[in-house]
């Protein structure tokens, strides 16, 4: 019989004991949302990044949502996006009515460059939007300093950044506010949610009430049960107590979790700089500590169009992979059509989405897998051209 090869999925939750234990404690409980778990897990995260205050949120699409809400963006207002993200970053502005300004990545980071967030300031500008990619911080002081000029919001994507930081300060707390994702494959996950995090104990409380229908008043503060005044707009973003008690745990091992990224990472990049046809990105340095949520191996010009059968072959090695992301969001088809930016008006953005390949870093996998992985690549970039 055939042996499969060793399986080495590019992400996939850590799921312990005490994560089980704690949801089974729910379960077996009463209250499955409005408990006291969403609010431990709130300062848990808060005490993890050290500082701020953090409202738990149903998703970090939700989270990034409430954050332009709360500015009350609407039509005519514009928004600096990055084009090299997921799509939630956008999206979450385009929710509120208010327009996309795409702007160009650093080639050497993958993050925006902020001489083209500066570029493009307008008088209708009213926030930039940041997005740590791959969970290196982008150049904050310089888009702070942008921000301050025209007074503007700063709103971080730190989707891939839980365990990311700047001269010593959190992500997330580097500008205005902060959401972060925990999605299964991300750091910790609480299988579905997210987290805000802000300096600005104001703008917290705003958007706990806002992420909860806008009433004016928790359940535990209510003396009447079911009796309440709704003084706002708001959605259900709420985070439920299965989730929360996840979150507890895990955020409890976030630190294990991001030293075996950052072990993998240095093994996985030192194999692959021996690969003539692989460049990466800049991975950080005492300043600007990355989370290290995976590696782009960039293909060169001459490899790239043979990137879907590396793939395939890597696949097949039981090695899994990823694109981070499959187009600048400019490219996908809802934005192309509504805002008509033509194929190469991003290059450094799209030439990372379409000769890259996300390869995996997490704790799930060791040192010898990431040697592994390397010789993989590097087989596959010989056999498929032959």
């Amino acid at each position: 019989m055939h042996e499969l090869p060793r399986q080495r999925p590019f992400g996939r939750p850590l799921i312990g004991q005490e994560e089980i234990e704690a949801v089974v404690s729910v379960l077996q409980g009463s209250q499955l949302v409005h408990g006291p778990r969403a609010k431990q897990f709130e300062d848990d995260f808060a005490s993890f990044c050290k500082g701020g205050t953090a409202v738990s949120v149903s998703s970090c699409t939700a989270g990034l949502h409430l954050a332009y809400f709360d500015l009350g963006l609407g039509p005519g207002d514009e928004v600096i996006v990055p084009a090299q993200t997921h799509v939630a970053t956008a999206h979450a502005v385009e929710f509120t009515g208010a327009s996309c300004v795409f702007v160009e990545a650093d080639p050497q980071t993958g993050n925006v460059a902020p001489n083209a967030v500066a570029a493009a300031v307008t008088e209708r500008t009213r926030a930039i939007s940041i997005v740590h990619y791959l969970g290196l911080p982008a150049d904050m002081p310089a888009i702070n300093a942008i921000a301050a000029k025209h007074d503007l919001t700063v709103v971080e994507d730190c989707a891939l950044a839980l365990g990311s930081w700047l001269d010593g300060v959190h992500c997330g707390l580097l500008g205005d506010l902060g959401a972060f994702s925990f999605y299964p494959v991300k750091h910790i996950t609480t299988a579905e949610g997210g987290m805000i995090l802000t300096r600005n104990a104001d703008t917290a409380a705003r958007i706990a009430r806002k992420k909860a229908f806008g009433v004016d008043r928790t359940h535990s503060e209510r003396s009447v049960p079911g009796v309440y005044d709704v003084t706002m707009l708001g959605f259900n973003y709420r985070m439920n107590e299965l989730a929360a008690a996840l979150g507890i745990e895990q955020i409890k091992k976030a630190d294990g979790f991001l030293q075996a990224r950052a072990e993998n990472t240095k093994v996985l990049r030192a194999a692959l700089a021996e690969i003539d046809e692989v460049e990466l990105l800049w991975t950080g340095d005492a300043r600007f500590v990355s989370s290290h949520y995976c590696t782009a191996a960039i293909l060169s010009d001459a490899v790239a169009p043979r990137r879907f059968e590396i793939v395939a072959q890597l696949k097949q090695a039981g090695i899994g992979t990823s694109v981070y992301y499959p187009r600048a969001v400019p490219q996908m088809t809802y934005y192309r059509e509504k805002y008509g930016h033509p194929a190469g008006a991003f290059p450094q953005a799209e030439r990372i989405s379409d000769q890259s390949i996300a390869l995996p870093v997490g704790p799930h996998l060791d040192g010898e897998d990431m040697v592994a992985i390397a010789a993989a690549v590097k087989s596959a970039i010989r056999d498929t051209a032959a």
